[in-house]
Parts: structure tokens; sequence; C-alpha cells
């Protein structure tokens, strides 16, 4: 109940309770009946009054009063009197609201059926353009940016409008935000809650990723084994010029074999000889 509600409801009881009063009085005194009768209705009638003139504008709304049909002012929060009859109250919301955006179908720029869905915030910064410019601004506001969702969706990719969402979400409160203002309201913001593409398209988007991070396995892969034979061949060149090098690594290579539980057969072969073999093979050639 509102609270001015409450106020006209007291009032008229107040009123009826006087007439009351002063009937038992009449009663008393013996007067007849109609007469007993009349303090009543005239209360009655006093009250329906008091309460159509008393107002309460609550703290987060402001109250517009109409004339004989015609503007006449915007009431601020408090207790407001009108002239009965005459003057019509219509109150209006200031506070922050917000109207659901339902899933709205749209076709991308690179025709991708998409659903999109979403909410929006907004206030009323003009009281009096948001009660006499637009029938419903609630209702209007709602439908103007399923509108806008639509339109910008469909001028974008759907890589965009997969990874560019704030830019979405700027770019359709910037377009509602020009109508609004004539209607009196302030666009807070827009935020999409979901965008739904179809199952096809899913399964061939989860391929795509799989792949890009298959080849980006695969070139760190080549990169490390080039690094790796880069390596290898420097060690190569180390080694080649120290013999010395090279019995110390046949040698770990060794040791590194003896723990390991295998039958491996090593049959280790002074590099002296090896040496002379390969000095005997080109003196013969």
């Amino acid at each position: 109940m509102r609270p001015s509600s409450a106020v006209s409801l007291l009032l008229l009881v107040l009123s009826v309770l006087a007439g009351a009063g002063v009937s038992v009085l009449l009663l008393a005194t013996g007067a007849p009946p109609p007469i007993v009768a009349l303090p009543v209705a005239t209360g009655f009638v006093i009250g329906l009054f008091l309460a159509s003139s008393v107002k309460v504008v609550a703290a987060w709304e402001k109250m517009i009063v109409l004339r004989l049909g015609r503007f006449q002012s915007v009431a601020d929060p408090g207790l407001r009197l009108l002239v009965p009859v005459i003057d019509t109250a219509i109150f209006v919301e200031m506070r922050v609201q917000t109207a659901p955006i339902a899933q709205q179908q749209a076709i991308t720029q690179d025709n991708v059926p998409v659903v999109v869905n979403g909410v929006i915030f907004f206030k009323v910064v003009d009281a009096e353009a948001a009660a006499l410019r637009v029938q419903d601004y609630r209702s209007a506001i709602w439908r103007l940016a399923q509108a806008t969702l639509r339109d910008v969706a469909g001028r974008l990719s759907l890589d965009e409008l997969l990874s560019h969402q704030v830019r979405l979400e700027s770019e359709i409160a910037k377009n509602i935000e020009a109508q609004a203002r004539t209607w009196g309201l302030q666009v807070d913001g827009i935020k999409l809650e979901d965008i739904s593409v179809p199952e096809e398209l899913k399964k061939m988007m989860s391929r795509q990723a799989s792949s890009e991070r298959e080849k980006r396995a695969t070139i760190i892969k080549a990169d490390g084994d080039r690094q790796a034979a880069a390596a290898l061949a420097e060690a190569a060149q180390t080694m080649a010029a120290s013999p010395g090098a090279m019995q110390l690594r046949t040698l770990q290579t060794i040791d590194g074999l003896g723990p390991s539980a295998s039958n491996t057969v090593v049959l280790a072969l002074p590099l002296e000889v090896v040496d002379a073999f390969r000095a005997y093979v080109r003196k013969s050639s």
C-alpha cells in the first residue's frame, strides 16, 4: 500500500468517526433519525474529499500534477495537497530500474544465426518528459533495446560478437541513449547475459581451436628440436677439438649404464685404436 493511500484511509476513517460522534450527541438530545444520520453522511463526504486531496510522495519518486488535463507542476517528495476532482496525480519512479531484454535472433555480418539476450539499466532524469512524452517509458525503452540489439549484432561478425562484448554493449547503449533522452531517461548500462550459436557451429569452433592448439604444439616442438640440434652440433665440435673430452663422455656413458638392470654388453675400445684405424684407412685410400 502506498503511503498516500494509508493517509487517505486514515482521514476517511477520522471524518466518519467525527460524524458518528456528532450523530451520537444529536441522538442523545432526541433529534429525529434523518438529522441524526446527516453528520455521518457529511463526515463520509468530507473524508472522501480529504482523502482525494492528500498525497504522499516517497523519497524515490516525483509526482506530476495535472489540472483539468493540463500540466501544472512537478511535486517533490513529501506531503502534497491537490484540488479534489480537478487535479490528477501521476507518480514517476526515479530510482535505477532494470528491464530484461528477451532473447533476440539475429544474423551476423558473416551470415551466422545467433541468439542474444541481456538486461538494460536506466533511470528517469526528467519526470515531466517521462510522464507526458511517452505512454509507457518502461515498455518503450525495453522494445527500443530489443530492436537496437538486433541491429548492432547484425553489423558485426561472429568473432567480433564473441570477443568484443564490451564494445557491443557500449555501442548499444550509445544508440539507445539518443532516443531515451527525449523521453527523459538516462541509460546507465547494458549487459549481455548470453550469446548462443548453433550446435554445429560450436563443434566446428571446437575443432578449429583444437587444430590451433595442435599447430602451436608442433611449432614449439620443432623449435625445441632445432635448438637441441644446434646444441648437439656445438658439443660435437667441442669434443672433436679435445680428444680427452670425448673419452670423458664415453666413460660417463658407461658409468650411467652400470646401475641399470639390463643385459647390455659394453665393449670398451680405446680411442687411440680407432684413430689409428682411421689413419690407416686414409693412407690406404
